[in-house]
């Protein structure tokens, strides 16, 4: 479990990582169709600048009266929302250059973390789809830079990637497999993703002890992209980032948790 200490490096690493990786970008990339249908490459780097601000606006709220929601059932309400939100970032990036998208990543990535060091507890905040913890938005932020920085990289693949941060890529992996388990619970099959995260999940015979009878192995990178569906189950085997034994191995029907 990572601590909040844990998370706030790790998201500040991978937003600095964005940050480099816009201000060496060529401005010819701007307008340029992202690999995420409908957006360029500065709308969705716009959008990534809206990650922080999410929780700071949280964390300026009054704390709500309801339970907080797992992290597995807040994100599940992301779907409803996501036209509005691909047309507010879509006009928030219009006349903006790269250059001012990485200064407005900066200056609401300050604001986040003021907002952060004010809070003296993981209290539970009013975010936009519903109550959740502190730290259990901030996971969900961290892993937004992590999906991102990979659409980023794979839509001008002629520059060097986004680099991924080692402990923002284990936050992200962790969260979308305990998302994984939480909706699909059940011990029958092994999901491992080393070296950051290996959980149980759907329902069947129970596994005891010895080597699980199925097991599905996967590389962070390739783990991320399936569990956000930026990647096919098959096109993944064939990649060879993900491996599988057992007949109840295949998560096809599961996947994405988040999409």
């Amino acid at each position: 479990m990572a601590t909040p200490a844990d998370l706030r490096a790790a998201y500040a690493a991978q937003q600095a990582a964005i940050v480099d990786w816009l201000r060496g970008l060529p401005l010819t990339a701007a307008d340029q169709p992202s690999r995420l249908s409908g957006w360029t490459v500065k709308q969705l780097a716009f959008h990534t600048t809206e990650v922080p601000r999410a929780l700071t606006a949280a964390l300026g709220a009054a704390p709500p009266a309801e339970r907080a929601m797992s992290i597995a059932a807040y994100t599940s309400r992301w779907r409803e929302s996501a036209s509005q939100i691909e047309q507010r970032d879509r006009d928030g990036a219009t006349g903006l250059t790269l250059t001012e998208i990485a200064d407005r990543h900066e200056v609401e990535g300050a604001a986040m973390t003021a907002a952060l060091e004010a809070v003296a507890a993981d209290r539970v905040v009013a975010a936009r789809r519903g109550p959740i913890r502190a730290m259990g938005m901030l996971t969900t932020r961290v892993n937004e830079l992590v999906v991102h920085s990979l659409d980023l990289s794979a839509s001008v693949p002629r520059v060097d990637p986004v680099v991924l941060d080692p402990r923002a890529l284990a936050v992200s992996c962790r969260m979308l497999a305990a998302i994984l388990a939480e909706r699909a619970p059940g011990r029958s099959v092994e999901v491992r993703v080393p070296p950051y995260a290996a959980v149980q999940c759907v329902e069947g015979p129970r596994h005891t002890r010895g080597t699980p009878a199925n097991v599905v192995e996967v590389e962070p990178v390739t783990w991320v992209e399936l569990a956000t569906g930026r990647v096919a189950w098959a096109a993944a085997l064939a990649a060879g980032g993900l491996q599988v034994s057992g007949e109840r191995a295949d998560l096809t029907a599961l996947l994405p948790v988040l999409a």
